[in-house]
């Protein structure tokens, strides 16, 4: 079990930084289960880079997940959008994530679950 938890760690999101540029690449099924692709972002858009313990309890997640997929505490992947922007999260369960912000672009902040 634990050589598979292993393995699933490997296979989420991550960021690329390419210059000028940040892309967050999605794994084939992040990207069918959000109904995105991978997202780019201009370096100079972005605002803040922060990483919060606890994304369920914080007050970090507003709006309503449309489109995507999402069970309660336990898994978010899509857009949450809400009067004023949206934001692009990819939650696994309990584990730690790190908030891009940016100042402009079609996504106010990509919201992605990390290693602990």
């Amino acid at each position: 079990m634990a050589a598979l938890r292993k393995y699933y760690y490997l296979m989420m999101a991550r960021i690329i930084d390419r210059g000028d540029e940040l892309e967050l690449s999605l794994t084939k099924r992040e990207k069918f289960a959000s109904l995105h692709g991978n997202l780019i972002a201009n370096k100079s858009d972005l605002i803040s880079r922060k990483v919060v313990e606890n994304p369920w309890r914080s007050q970090l997640l507003k709006g309503v997940r449309s489109p995507g997929t999402g069970i309660p505490f336990y898994l978010l992947l899509g857009t949450m959008r809400y009067r004023g922007g949206k934001d692009f999260a990819i939650i696994y369960g309990n584990k730690p994530v790190e908030v891009f912000e940016f100042k402009s672009g079609p996504y106010k902040r990509w919201i992605i679950s990390k290693e602990k």
